[in-house]
């Protein structure tokens, strides 16, 4: 599909919006990595994610789909072997911002190294093919 400037249009495979913030949520900044969890987040758990609507996952994830945030774009540079499950069940991912290249941990989606997003209730999380 071409967009009306001509460019190849993206197509979400991923949407969802955040619904409520952790206590502790926004401490991940330090290193770089935010954690998304559905509604039925474990209450241990619960402070430390963001939480989010479950919403299904169109298709596979893979390296060089996009991951949005609000207004931010980053790359997706490694997908963990457990994302696409955890995130389709669960709602639950945790996102690298560091650019690794290789996935070291199962349940970790990896992108470029940019500037951490602001995420605010009502923020708008999706993941998209270019």
């Amino acid at each position: 599909m071409i967009n009306s400037d001509g460019k190849k249009a993206e197509k979400t495979i991923f949407s969802t919006q955040v619904k409520e913030i952790g206590t502790d949520a926004k401490e991940f900044k330090e290193i770089k990595m935010m954690i998304l969890f559905g509604d039925e987040a474990p209450d241990a758990l619960r402070s430390s994610c963001y939480i989010i609507d479950l919403k299904p996952v169109a298709k596979e994830i893979e390296k060089d789909m996009i991951l949005k945030i609000d207004d931010n774009s980053y790359p997706i540079t490694a997908v963990g072997n457990e994302v696409q499950r955890n995130l389709t069940n669960l709602g639950h991912i945790a996102i690298s911002f560091t650019g690794a290249s290789s996935a070291e941990l199962p349940g970790t989606l990896y992108v470029e190294d940019h500037d951490y997003p602001e995420v605010l209730v009502g923020s708008r999380v999706s993941i998209c093919q270019k």
